[in-house]
């Protein structure tokens, strides 16, 4: 497929490195000469120099044969524009834009996004989707990740094997003996920035390994007891930026957990001055969150859980740890650039939030063929889980999982069938319109693709 990505920031080159690696013919626009060259140096794909709402850009970058256009500069008008040019000029097929502005997302002017007005095809908001991400992690406290599947009914969680876990030194497979009525399925384990894929069962946890499991939504809690995980949803917090994202989680939170006690520190002025007014009932601190004065007029030392949710990764990460340090039980941050989040993963900050691989999750979702209905990459970029509907075409149906010599990096993780989780053993046959759940590693994306019968096709 010929696919041009315009903006070149950290997700359209995420976005270009996961399509090109999918053999995709992709072109990523730019106005920074810098920036494109920093894609080109890692992917494999062309790039073209100009704002990319200019018609005469768009042609160089070969709209006229595009069969896909995704918007992801920091401007939402642009976005706009250019989806409405390559649609009205063009006749693109098939049309994403990021859109950030909650008043452009307002359910009142949904009507206006259609063919006949603003052609966007996809909207793709990653301060909501982000938000959603922050308000999961806070209700489960334990877990470094946190994904929802098959209409919330499945869970996908992260969590760390602390020292005093009571699974270590177990194997995979004893599981089902240890918990016979405990629907949770070890998928994949991280260990020293290394993946393993636990299909055979055979692999022992070991202190610190991060390990990833799929499990029954009705039985989170007794999944993360297993893990020596009891920790309980937190009823005091400190939001440290009270941008789009801080004010949606804080929305959230108040829908999701009534009795929360929230603190916000936002830096600028009028920013306060505005969130002091939406919300009447949370404490708002003007302040920096590296100031250790301003963290201990917002109560840090009696606090469970500090939210680092500013624009600067560095201001994220330093008041993490300084949170932490001055008494919080908890630090969850939100981090940008993809290279920081391994290093954080070794000071202490408990949980990380990459917008990055949430919205490319989101975009890869909407692109890939009609049976996919939710991606999930997990932290640090190592794999995908997928959500897709078992296909007639699929070489995966019909057979016993054990006779169909998958790839030791792909696992079936969960099969759901008529409403029922089934944990998939060897003898489990998938069958026509199973809704399964797959975890693979970003090696084997393609041939993952192709065993699903899923192709990158206009939707």
């Amino acid at each position: 497929m010929k696919i041009i990505i315009c903006g070149a920031g950290q997700v359209g080159e995420s976005i270009a490195a996961h399509l090109s690696e999918e053999e995709n013919d992709v072109t990523i626009i730019d106005q920074n000469q810098d920036r494109i060259r920093k894609v080109l140096d890692h992917c494999d794909v062309s790039g073209v120099e100009g704002l990319a709402s200019y018609p005469e850009v768009l042609q160089k970058a070969g709209i006229e044969e595009a069969d896909m256009i995704i918007a992801v500069t920091q401007s939402d008008e642009v976005n706009m524009i250019v989806c409405q040019i390559a649609h009205s000029m063009f006749s693109t097929p098939l049309k994403i834009a990021r859109i950030r502005s909650q008043s452009y997302l307002d359910p009142r002017i949904e009507k206006i996004y259609n063919s006949e007005n603003l052609p966007i095809d996809f909207k793709i908001s990653p301060e909501l989707e982000v938000s959603d991400a922050v308000s999961r992690r806070l209700q489960l406290p334990g877990a470094f990740d946190v994904g929802n599947f098959v209409d919330g009914k499945l869970q996908i969680i992260g969590v760390i094997c602390e020292e005093d876990c009571p699974l270590l030194g177990v194997s995979t497979k004893h599981l089902k003996d240890i918990f016979p009525d405990l629907k949770i399925n070890i998928v994949a384990i991280i260990r020293a920035g290394e993946i393993i894929i636990t299909r055979d069962g055979s692999n022992k946890m070991e202190p610190f390994d991060r390990v990833y499991f799929v499990c029954d939504a009705d039985q989170i809690m007794r999944c993360m007891v297993a893990f020596g995980h009891e920790e309980k949803a937190a009823n005091s917090i400190i939001i440290a930026g009270g941008g789009e994202i801080g004010k949606n989680t804080i929305n959230l939170l108040n829908d999701k957990m009534k009795e929360i006690n929230i603190s916000i520190i936002e830096n600028n002025w009028d920013q306060a001055n505005h969130l002091a007014e939406k919300f009447s009932k949370i404490s708002v601190i003007n302040g920096d969150a590296l100031d250790q004065d301003i963290l201990t007029e917002a109560g840090i030392s009696n606090v469970e859980t500090f939210v680092s949710l500013t624009n600067n990764d560095e201001v994220n990460i330093l008041s993490a740890l300084l949170a932490k340090r001055s008494g919080a039980t908890r630090a969850v941050t939100l981090i940008n650039k993809p290279s920081y989040i391994p290093l954080i993963n070794t000071l202490g900050v408990n949980s990380v939030i990459s917008p990055a691989q949430i919205t490319v999750s989101s975009i890869l979702s909407k692109i890939r063929s009609g049976s996919i209905k939710a991606i999930h990459s997990i932290i640090e970029d190592k794999g995908e889980f997928i959500e897709a509907r078992a296909l007639e075409s699929s070489k995966i149906v019909g057979k016993p999982l054990k006779d169909l010599k998958l790839p030791k990096s792909i696992c079936v993780g969960a099969v759901f069938r008529e409403n029922d989780l089934i944990i998939p053993q060897g003898s489990t046959i998938i069958e026509v319109n199973d809704i399964i759940v797959v975890f693979s590693d970003n090696n084997s994306i393609k041939k993952l693709e192709s065993i699903l019968s899923i192709r990158m096709d206009l939707v």
